[in-house]
């Protein structure tokens, strides 16, 4: 299980904004806070709305289809 780092509600804030965007991986969101991907998804799921989450994964999921080097 990875460590996750404790988080102010900004760092939360600001990896939930990175993750919507289609413009920065979760790579990117490790590098800057230390969060693993699961973690990342995990946390999205804690502070979205059900249908939200959803939406979210799925265009994730959909984009990673179709391109080799996505989230």
């Amino acid at each position: 299980m990875t460590k996750t780092p404790q988080l102010t509600p900004a760092h939360v804030s600001d990896i939930i904004q990175m993750a919507l965007s289609d413009h920065v991986s979760f790579q990117d969101i490790r590098r800057e806070y230390g969060v693993a991907e699961k973690d990342v998804k995990a946390l999205m799921r804690d502070n979205l709305k059900p249908g939200s989450y959803r939406a979210w994964r799925k265009r994730v999921r959909d984009f990673g289809d179709r391109r080799e080097n996505y989230k």
